[in-house]
């Protein structure tokens, strides 16, 4: 079976090569074994990453369904999964606090065409070529900033202002709330990253994070547990998908957040392709990358018209459909459908979730999302470190769209230096 590099650069969704070269129900079922393994880690990881957001749990869901079924449909790898991505979370936090919900779709929509851009300029390629040293950097920094976000669900915390955004500020004011810490809270959230990881440990094949948040959220219910709950939070979610609407636009909400949404193209870019490189990998075929950037373009301006957050490729949930032994991107493509299928049947049942339930589900998402082994390899030599912790510590204190630009100027700045010594 030819590995597609000789095809990698053309404009045509996987989904369609690999019905034109043949598809049987061996390859069906496969596809569905795998779609429901990666729904069933979807589920709660999407309604997380929209918490931890600063958005109510539907927004990620409907970033699942839309963004997911179109990255698979549309893109140029067979194994990618789509959806809401935990390396976005600063981002969306940070937009949804500085212009609200109406803002971030704007933004999401916006980044969308600039993706879609990027990918028909044949573009796609060069973002390959991002240093090592920076995507581990700004990894390791967004898993950092991550979990500073989380502690307050956590533990239950009861600020007396508005939460800072900055890694700094925030820790000081939550350390200021910590006598407010709630026990119960916190035994819940740590009880459910604990579960996760015995899971992972014990029965790596059995869905860790669905059966710990089912079983946190039976706890709570059935004791009377004094924890905030989606549905104490936020209200009922709804059973369904909503009817697409465009944006709020005017030409003042543009020019706002356009460097904004040039973070949200950085970070997709890099976060998707980042992924089908890891697919590549574990299966030996070659993404059309051009086309995959397309696809993303197009998965987040839908994402945006149904009121979804942003969409990219999700490493995790990718792994997890190769690892299940999906076949085509028929997988990702059922996945979406079988998230859509519980919002209309059991979406009622996800308002007894606990927040610290959902905190301790990115505790995880934060554990695995940070690339420690390789994190450490590049502290042995002193470019690369140099690069690295230059990329890590500005995400931290600035951002990280400033990461990024700072950790590749700092990597050509060498590379410019070598050559001119050569």
């Amino acid at each position: 079976m030819p590995d597609g590099s000789a095809t990698a650069h053309v404009y045509r969704p996987k989904l369609a090569t690999v019905l034109a070269e043949g598809y049987n129900l061996d390859c069906l079922r496969r596809d569905l074994l795998a779609a429901l393994t990666v729904a069933i880690v979807a589920l709660p990881l999407s309604m997380a990453i929209a918490v931890a957001s600063g958005v109510s749990p539907e927004r990620g869901l409907y970033a699942a369904v839309i963004g997911g079924f179109l990255v698979s449909a549309l893109g140029g790898s067979r194994y990618q999964i789509g959806g809401p991505a935990g390396a976005f979370i600063v981002l969306v936090a940070a937009t949804v606090t500085r212009f609200g919900l109406d803002g971030l779709l704007l933004t999401v929509f916006i980044s969308g065409f600039m993706l879609t851009l990027i990918g028909l300029l044949r573009l796609g390629s060069l973002i390959r070529y991002i240093p090592h040293a920076v995507t581990v950097g700004f990894t390791c920094g967004i898993a950092v900033t991550i979990f500073a976000s989380q502690l307050r669900d956590l533990g239950g915390l009861r600020l007396s202002g508005t939460e800072p955004g900055h890694l700094l500020p925030k820790l000081f004011v939550l350390g200021e709330a910590l006598p407010t810490i709630s026990p119960i809270t916190l035994a819940v959230g740590v009880g459910t990253a604990a579960l996760i990881f015995l899971l992972r440990r014990l029965a790596p094949t059995w869905p860790g994070m669905l059966i710990a948040v089912t079983l946190a959220t039976l706890a709570a219910w059935l004791f009377h547990l004094p924890v905030e709950t989606i549905g104490s939070h936020f209200g009922q979610l709804p059973s369904g998908v909503p009817t697409p609407k465009l944006p709020t636009f005017s030409t003042e909400a543009v020019l706002a957040v356009l460097p904004t949404a040039l973070s949200f193209t950085l970070l997709g870019a890099v976060e998707s392709l980042l992924s089908a490189k890891v697919a590549d990998g574990m299966t030996g075929r070659k993404h059309r990358y051009n086309m995959e950037v397309v696809a993303q373009g197009v998965a987040n301006v839908a994402s945006a018209l149904f009121g979804g957050i942003s969409v990219t490729g999700t490493i995790a949930r990718t792994a997890t459909n190769i690892r299940a032994g999906a076949c085509s991107p028929v997988s990702g493509v059922a996945h979406a459908v079988f998230v859509l299928v519980f919002m209309l049947v059991a979406s009622p049942l996800a308002s007894f979730i606990p927040l610290s339930t959902l905190a301790g589900v990115l505790v995880v998402v934060c554990w695995n999302m940070a690339e420690k082994d390789d994190f450490v390899r590049l502290l042995y030599g002193w470019r690369s470190a140099s690069v690295l912790l230059a990329t890590f510590g500005l995400t931290l204190i600035l951002d990280l769209t400033f990461g990024i630009i700072a950790g590749c100027v700092l990597a050509a700045t060498f590379a410019v230096i070598d050559r001119a010594r050569r």
